[in-house]
């Protein structure tokens, strides 16, 4: 079991929505090539999220905590598939940085230690280029000014995602 605490990566908008789950351990429910379900412990599920961590990092060996990629559900609030990413390092504020599933890309902007798609409309739009992608790329810099670059592969994600659906929505 993960303690949510350790994964909790709501949005400025979500974040309040997320404290109740904060309390409650996590249970993987599930793995799909390089993607994991995790659950609340509710009966139906109230916070779900399929998460994975990238296959390669650059610069290499920067000091950071583990990155992670999240595509989250709650469902009290009607949220089936909100896109982040815990970067492990404070990012550049009113920094942008990018989320590539070739040939698109989409916008981001950090908060903390993590980054967000900028524009809400684009989020179901990067869901769905996830689900016919091979690979995911995020590039954002740090407070420091380092470019960092994590590489995620999307193996499994659209059985994740279907598993996300079917268990919490």
């Amino acid at each position: 079991m993960i303690d949510v605490r350790v994964l909790l990566m709501a949005g400025a908008g979500l974040a309040f929505a997320a404290v109740p789950a904060a309390t409650q351990e996590m249970t993987t429910a599930g793995t799909f090539g390089d993607w994991s379900l995790l659950t609340d412990s509710a009966t139906p599920p109230e916070f779900c999220f399929i998460t994975s961590e990238p296959k390669s990092t650059t610069p290499k060996g920067a000091s950071r905590q583990p990155p992670r990629a999240y595509v989250s559900a709650w469902r009290k609030d009607g949220v089936k598939g909100e896109v982040s990413f815990r970067m492990g390092f404070p990012v550049k504020r009113s920094g942008e940085g990018m989320a590539t599933v070739a040939p698109t890309g989409f916008k981001l902007f950090g908060a903390g230690d993590k980054a967000f798609v900028s524009d809400a409309t684009q989020e179901l739009k990067l869901v769905e280029a996830m689900r016919k992608g091979d690979e995911l790329t995020i590039e954002i810099t740090s407070e420091r000014g380092t470019v960092v670059t994590d590489t995620y592969s999307l193996t499994g994600v659209g059985q994740a995602l279907q598993k996300l659906k079917e268990t919490c929505f």
